[in-house]
């Protein structure tokens, strides 16, 4: 399902989760006030920070390979990270680029790769949808080089030529 960001952000269509439609417009809000401020200088933020939540409601944890934490607005993410939401989560992410990823409830995504150049706006992007609801506005990697963003499912991997697409990955039929 594609649609332009000027309709999606001013008027959503109706059959997207209520999630989608208020989560969307503070996220791009604050990818773009995050986008332009990188624009203007080269980060200082620590190279591992991929980039931030903004909005999370529900339960929702991050996961590094080895500790779990509960995820809140602000909260770092990083590459190799492993969001997952519960039946009431969903969660909204910036990433330095100004990507901007807003995760459904009962999902569960892996933050696979990210690296980006602030002064080239080079880097690459990696998204693994293990199950359940993505949708994605790409950023300054993907205006720079189509390629170098892709996104990953059990059964398929999705090369990005839209700058606004939903990733809907259905639980295996038998249940695991």
């Amino acid at each position: 399902m594609f649609w332009s960001i000027t309709r999606s952000a001013a008027h959503p269509p109706s059959g997207l989760p209520a999630f989608f439609r208020l989560g969307l417009a503070g996220a791009l809000f604050a990818g773009i006030c995050i986008s332009q401020a990188h624009a203007a200088d080269v980060s200082t933020e620590p190279v591992a920070r991929a980039g931030t939540a903004k909005l999370v409601s529900g339960r929702v944890s991050v996961s590094d390979g080895g500790r779990e934490r509960l995820l809140a607005p602000g909260d770092a993410v990083s590459a190799r990270d492993t969001v997952s939401t519960g039946a009431d989560g969903s969660a909204s992410f910036v990433l330095r680029d100004g990507t901007v990823i807003v995760v459904g409830p009962s999902s569960r995504m892996e933050l696979r790769a990210f690296a980006f150049d602030a002064t080239t706006y080079r880097g690459n992007l990696v998204v693994g949808v293990l199950r359940g609801t993505m949708r994605m506005v790409s950023g300054l990697i993907r205006k720079t080089d189509p390629d170098a963003v892709s996104i990953e499912t059990p059964t398929a991997l999705i090369g990005i030529r839209g700058t606004d697409f939903i990733v809907d990955v259905e639980p295996p039929r038998d249940g695991t």
